[in-house]
């Protein structure tokens, strides 16, 4: 049997890892490896912040903001694939 606390852990921990993850590509790490600064993950994790910020007080629902960050995830993942083929 579950506890609530339990439920509630594991819903956080998984919320904050798809977080980082989205921070750092936002930020300008590549997925390719070997490209990314600090600074970068630090505008990322700004970005996510002000994003869900201000979603909330608009009062979109929570699994809206899901779909807005992955939109951006998605765009950030597609302009760091079109700058790693126009390398090669």
């Amino acid at each position: 049997m579950k506890t609530p606390v339990t439920h509630l852990t594991r819903q956080a921990r998984h919320e904050f890892e798809m977080d980082a993850i989205a921070a750092c590509v936002v930020g300008g790490v590549s997925f390719t490896g070997g490209i990314g600064k600090i600074s970068g993950v630090v505008v990322g994790v700004f970005i996510f912040t002000a994003l869900t910020y201000s979603l909330t007080t608009l009062g979109i629902d929570t699994n809206l903001q899901f779909v807005f960050s992955g939109i951006i995830i998605l765009v950030a993942v597609m302009l760091d694939c079109l700058k790693y083929v126009q390398k090669k």
